[in-house]
């Protein structure tokens, strides 16, 4: 269960990484609540994971899911430039965090 609120707190960086996009610095109030909002339930749901796993697995993988997810919304959703080394990039994080959970098992 440890595992799944890591990877719901990671959705939820995601969410609110967008959301803080969206704010334009602050500057539009339902993307700043929303981002508040989000960013307490992601901090709130990693606690609940970390309850049981080590600290630096579970902070490196929330982390991770939080950047591919930014990284994949950035170009999916904003039209962000999706080049070679950008896709290398976020496939060295993936890989990371596939060793991280590999190596905590």
């Amino acid at each position: 269960m440890a595992w799944a609120y890591v990877l719901i707190a990671g959705i939820l960086e995601v969410v609110w990484s967008f959301s803080l996009k969206a704010s334009h610095g602050f500057t539009k109030p339902l993307p700043s609540v929303l981002t508040v909002v989000f960013m307490i339930l992601s901090f709130v749901v990693l606690a609940q994971g970390m309850k049981s796993l080590p600290l630096g697995t579970a902070y490196a993988v929330w982390t991770g899911i939080g950047a591919v997810g930014a990284a994949l919304v950035g170009i999916v959703v904003l039209g962000e430039s999706a080049t070679l080394m950008r896709v290398g990039g976020i496939l060295f994080i993936v890989t990371g965090i596939v060793l991280l959970k590999l190596a905590s098992q």
